[in-house]
Parts: structure tokens; sequence; C-alpha cells
């Protein structure tokens, strides 16, 4: 059985001008030539021959160099496709398309702003979906022990045996897993011995079926483990929930951010130091300022208050003082008496409206909303409410909570080294 070699071998382009006589027979001017790389012409040429072994050796050492230089190139932006999961995998959340471990298995992840660590359904999970990760079948896949430093960095890491396995609530779930590592490929990326969670029991139904994504400011997050190579900055613009494609985008890295965008101070709170707090000053129903109590949107690191963006939560949640006074004030602008509820929602109507925008305002920017950001639609379109609800009563009371149904269709920048975060208009459905 013979063996076929194909080898990709570069092009040496010279001014025909000042080459060596004996290669170079004919004037030409100042047009170009065009030389394989090892020619008798070439430059490059080796000063000793190569035998063949060698010839092809070299070449492949330097084909290596020219694919790191590629990877270069592109390591700095990143565009990776987001998803309404409401409708590819019947999840509130938004999906981006990863790859695991070596070959690759594809995971639709749910990306989520306030978690840290990622974590996917392996084999062998009770509770689990079906679409899990086979770790068996990738070759760069290994779990870590409890010596690993990532375990001190998980919430409650146990040892069980040789792995370290942490537990974790999400929403109304709990989840427990391997603290594990592979190979993880956003876009054209790969990422190397990223180190995740793998799920080995799940109980509840908040967990997104095929995993999470963490964005958060953790040290196991997506920022953290690839500072290198993407400058913990990164924006997104999620479609509208009813998309059924992947019309969105998750843009890795300070290259191809908006330029023309407004930015906020991001806050740092040592009591939720995963969450992107900013400090909203204020909320304006059309036109008019809501008169709401300071105490309601002030920032507060001692007792962890103050308002965040998040991309797992569906709908705005608002302090109650906060929340009554801007619904108050819409319920005003709308000038319908009968108004009803429905589920959460307490401001809702069987009739058409004109609803007023709502403009948030922090420090440096406003951003101001206007219909598809701040009504939902029942399915048969007979009632209509404003999309948020007051805060619940829980250690969640005193957050606010800039949700993922306010934020579609609008270009949301993280850019933590220089702690800010940027709001801009932009289409993505």
């Amino acid at each position: 059985m013979k063996t076929q070699i194909f080898c990709l071998v570069f092009l040496f382009i010279s001014v025909a001008q000042g080459l060596n006589p004996k290669c170079d027979t004919q004037d030409h001017g100042s047009t170009l030539q065009v030389f394989h790389i090892y020619s008798q012409c070439s430059p490059f040429k080796p000063s000793k021959p190569l035998s063949w072994e060698e010839d092809m050796l070299s070449m492949l050492a330097k084909d290596q160099g020219r694919l790191q230089y590629l990877s270069s190139l592109v390591a700095g932006k990143s565009v990776v496709p987001v998803a309404s999961g409401r409708q590819i995998v019947q999840s509130p959340t938004y999906i981006v398309r990863a790859k695991i471990g070596t070959p690759p298995q594809t995971m639709l992840m749910a990306m989520d702003t306030s978690n840290d660590a990622a974590w996917i359904p392996c084999n062998g999970c009770i509770g689990c979906s079906s679409k899990v990760f086979n770790t068996a079948k990738s070759t760069t896949f290994n779990t870590l022990g409890c010596h690993a430093a990532q375990c001190k960095q998980v919430p409650n890491p146990t040892c069980g045996g040789s792995a370290c396995i942490f537990n974790m609530t999400y929403g109304s779930s709990s989840i427990a897993g391997n603290l594990s590592r592979d190979t993880v490929a956003l876009a054209t990326d790969p990422i190397p011995s990223y180190t995740f969670g793998c799920l080995q029991k799940t109980t509840g139904k908040s967990v997104p079926q095929q995993g999470l994504l963490g964005l958060g400011r953790g040290p196991l997050s997506l920022l953290s483990q690839t500072q290198h190579l993407y400058k913990s900055t990164f924006s997104y613009c999620l479609p509208s929930f009813r998309s059924p494609n992947f019309s969105g985008s998750l843009r890795l890295g300070p290259k191809g951010q908006p330029i023309r965008i407004k930015y906020t101070q991001l806050l740092k709170n040592p009591r939720r130091p995963s969450l992107y707090f900013v400090n909203l000053i204020g909320i304006r129903v059309g036109r008019r300022v809501v008169d709401i109590p300071p105490k309601a949107l002030a920032f507060n690191p001692s007792t962890g208050a103050g308002t965040i963006f998040d991309s797992g939560t569906v709908f705005t949640r608002l302090v109650e003082p906060a929340y009554v006074a801007v619904r108050n004030a819409f319920r005003r602008r709308v000038k319908v008496a009968n108004v009803t509820s429905l589920g959460g929602f307490d401001t809702c109507y069987t009739v058409p409206i004109v609803a007023p925008t709502i403009t948030f305002m922090f420090t440096g920017m406003n951003v101001t909303l206007p219909q598809e950001n701040l009504l939902i639609h029942s399915t048969a379109g007979s009632i209509t409410c404003l999309a948020m609800a007051s805060a619940p009563d829980n250690v969640n009371s005193v957050l606010n909570v800039i949700a993922n149904m306010q934020q579609q269709n609008h270009r949301v920048l993280f850019d933590v080294p220089n702690s800010r975060l940027g709001v801009a208009r932009e289409r993505c459905t």
C-alpha cells in the first residue's frame, strides 16, 4: 500500500531586479517572479542540501509556526453565535454552541453572567437530560483531584476518592459533579485544559439541559481562564426570545467591540464578587423621572444591595419600593382603568395599549427601552403585560436585576479591565 503525503508549500514572491543572474537570465524590469521557497533561486534555500525527511520536517515546523500566527490573528476577536434557548431547547436562557473534548462533542450551553464555573452533564449523570458529554470518548479529558488549586475555588468541595467533588444550588435545583478539565472551543478558538464541572447528579428542573457557561468575574469563569486570550472583555447581543435562529452574538476580546457606545462604571461588591454591579440613579417613565426612595436604588457593599446586569434572569426585577413606583407611573401613562394580572405580572391589559418608554438612568449612561423590551403578550395575544416584577422576598430582595428581556436587541459590553459596562441599541433578531 502506497503512502501518499500531501504538503502545503509556500511560494516566495520577489522583485526580479537584483536576483542571482544564474536564476534570472532575462531582463524582467520591475515585474514579479514566483519561486518555491526551497528552489535554487530562493534566498531561503538551506545552505546545505537536506534529505527528503529533513525537508518534510522543516516544512512541517514552518507550518506549525504559521498556524500559531494565524491563531494569533483571531485570538483577540472571536464571535460566537447566540440563540434563544426557548425555541431550541425549551429553556428561558440564551445558548451558545460549545465543542468539548477531543474529538469535539457539541453542547448547547446556557450563558450566564452571574455564575463563574462552567458545568456540563456527563455520562452516568443521575437526573440529567439524555444529551450528555461522554468523557470516555475524549482523549484530552481528565478529572482534577483534591490537591488541585481549582478545588478550593468551587462551592462546597469534598473529596471522593481522588476526585474533587462540588455541590451547589442553581435556581430551585441542586447539582453535584466532579471538577474536570478538557479542551473547550467557542467559535474557532480552542481553549486547552479548561476547568469545568462534570455533573454526576441533578435535582429540580431549573438546570440548563446541556450545561452552563459562566461569564462572571470569579476565578473559574470564562473571563479568568481566558484572560491571556480575551483580556477579560466581552459583549453580547441577545435576539428576541421568539427568534428561532442563532442570530445573536457573543464577542470575545477587546477587538471588534463597538466604538460608539456609552458607558457606566462597573462596581465591585465583596458580598457578591462575581456579579456585574452598576450605579442606577433613577428611572424615567415617558419623560418624567419617577419618585423612588434613594435607598431602593443605592449601591451598598455591606448588604449586597444595588443593581446588576444579568443574562440569566428573564424579566427585570426591582426592589419593591422602586417597582411599585415605576408600575404606578406606567399605569398612569397608559390610562386604561381595567388592570388585571397574569401569573407573576400584576400590570396586564386585555385591550390594546400604547405603552410609554421606560429609561434606566445610570451614572454616565441612559438606556431607553421601547415597547418590545417592555411588554409581554399571551400566546393568544389577548393579554399584554408589563414585563417587570417586584424582587422576590428572599436574599435577593435588595437586588435590582436588569434582565435579558430588557437587554434584547442591545449590545451590552463588559469591559472589566477598565471597570465599565456599555450599552448600545443593536438589532440582532
